[in-house]
């Protein structure tokens, strides 16, 4: 668990690796809220986070989603049988999955297959209908005296909105403001860069939706890929870029039949391991492909079907 300034904690999600995916701990007064859930294996981390802070189940508020995708809800409807005073706080397009995940479950495993979703999700729960507050653009939560304010923010996904904490004056994330994780950042300077995973992204929703996040000068982002960063101003122009170059390789694919996704590998391979080590890092191939592998083919499986709509 890492502790940040104005009672925010990021707890790892335990998801694949340690520092892949952080669950945001907020507090305010005797209540606290998850941004960010996790899967059903992350709940032990959770209430570990918890029991260290003297937090009981019952002082659990809200569980906020910042998007449906599994390694971000899936453990909600295990997460709400543990916190039976919590209320699920989602985007409108995603609530109805939270409520029957049936779909959500289906997708998934038709891709991975059913024993890879358990051992990588767990058990994937329906949520009481009852318990669910959908958001909209503009939508705000007085949770217990600190002022959250909800904007919807597609790009990544449909079903996308990211939080603005007013205490904080900070941003959660979720994937709008692309990923960042701590073994590439150097002397405090993180290495962003999109997720364009499919099967919703869309570059000009993106950067719409984080022009809006830097319109409001916030002092800090919180990633669930992964935690706090800051500078923004700068890492949002780092991240158009990058967003551009990720364009650019996949319209340069385009025609390339069927050796696209090999052309589209290849080329966001070595866009983003020159672009680390201009940064500075030390991070040889084979490590930094440890850290970001698995993004580097689900960017390029998402620039494919964007590429087939666009075509389409």
């Amino acid at each position: 668990m890492i502790d940040y300034e104005h009672d925010i904690s990021a707890i790892d999600a335990d998801l694949i690796r340690h520092g892949m995916a952080a669950i945001h701990l907020m507090r305010s007064g005797d209540q606290a809220a998850l941004i960010d859930c996790g899967t059903g294996h992350s709940l032990r981390n959770v209430q570990s986070a918890l029991a260290q802070k003297g937090i009981a189940a019952g002082q659990v508020r809200y569980i906020i989603l910042t998007h449906v995708h599994l390694d971000h809800a899936s453990g909600a409807g295990a997460a709400m049988r543990a916190f039976p005073n919590a209320q699920l706080v989602v985007h409108p397009r995603g609530a109805r999955h939270m409520i029957d995940p049936s779909k959500l479950i289906a997708g998934a495993t038709e891709v991975y297959g059913a024993q890879a979703i358990t051992d990588m999700y767990g058990d994937i729960l329906p949520v009481e209908a009852s318990r669910v507050i959908e958001t909209h653009d503009g939508f705000t939560l007085d949770f217990n005296g600190r002022l959250l304010e909800f904007i919807d923010t597609p790009g990544h996904a449909k079903h996308h909105h990211c939080i603005w904490d007013a205490r904080s004056q900070g941003w959660f994330t979720g994937d709008t403001f692309g990923l960042a994780y701590p073994e590439c950042t150097v002397d405090g300077r993180a290495f962003i860069f999109p997720t364009t995973s499919p099967v919703q992204f869309d570059p000009v929703a993106l950067r719409t939706s984080v022009e809006r996040l830097l319109a409001r000068n916030p002092q800090a982002m919180y990633l669930t890929h992964y935690g706090k960063v800051t500078g923004v101003a700068e890492l949002g122009r780092t991240l158009r870029a990058r967003t551009d170059a990720h364009i650019a390789i996949a319209t340069a694919a385009a025609g390339a039949g069927a050796a696209r996704k090999q052309q589209l590998l290849d080329g966001l391979c070595a866009l983003l391991m020159d672009e680390l080590q201009a940064h500075g890092s030390p991070l040889t191939r084979m490590q930094a492909l440890a850290v970001w592998g698995l993004d580097i083919e689900l960017n390029a499986q998402g620039l494919e079907v964007w590429l087939d709509g666009a075509a389409g």
